[in-house]
């Protein structure tokens, strides 16, 4: 074996070595309140366009907050504030048409809805690392009840960094936009729209 192959082996297991154990459940997990990391999260939406393709947006500014109750998984609670005026499509040439600014304007009413949000009001029971949540979507000031589609992605009793509980969820819902006033061009951009959720969340330090 030449030195470049003992090197390669004995990296990738310092890699494994060092790779932190992560669980697909909560046991031994801390139960109370644990604040989103915006760095490692994301809120993604797809539409369909013309049903050539699946057009792509995300919110840049959120905010998230996980009540953790892991004694009754199903009292626990989740509440996320959206900036409005943080959407992004990357949107080509934007010095010819600002398409983020015609859609939080035009289309979102920024200035007059400057937030969406949305409150759980049901979290179903685990079932391995699946389960659901029941909750109240307020976009364009009016407020309508949907259910995502939920995974626990891990947890872990100490983050190697920061040495506090955290844990990841992602979850993923389907509405129809028209629903909450969102109707613009619906002949050609789909009805549907697709919402992604990825979080990473750490327990709040007392």
């Amino acid at each position: 074996m030449n030195h470049f192959r003992i090197f390669a082996v004995f990296s990738v297991l310092l890699l494994a070595a060092s790779q932190p154990s992560y669980a697909k459940s909560l046991e031994g997990q801390p139960a109370g309140e644990y604040n989103l990391d915006l760095a490692h999260a994301s809120i993604v939406w797809k539409v369909s366009h013309f049903g050539l393709s699946d057009y792509v947006g995300r919110f840049n500014k959120f905010d998230a907050t996980v009540d953790l109750n892991t004694e009754d998984f199903t009292k626990s609670s989740v509440e996320v504030v959206i900036d409005t005026a943080s959407l992004d499509t990357d949107y080509p040439k934007p010095e010819k048409v600002d398409f983020n600014q015609k859609l939080i304007g035009e289309w979102f009413k920024g200035a007059e809805f400057p937030q969406i949000t949305f409150t759980s009001t049901a979290v179903s029971e685990l079932n391995g690392d699946q389960f659901t949540i029941d909750g109240d979507l307020t976009l364009l000031g009016k407020t309508l009840p949907v259910t995502l589609d939920a995974k626990l992605n891990g947890a872990l009793e100490a983050h190697p960094f920061s040495k506090a509980p955290v844990i990841g969820f992602g979850a993923v819902t389907t509405i129809k936009r028209a629903d909450w006033g969102l109707d613009q061009r619906i002949k050609f951009i789909g009805a549907d729209v697709r919402v992604e959720i990825q979080g990473e969340f750490q327990q709040k330090s007392e």
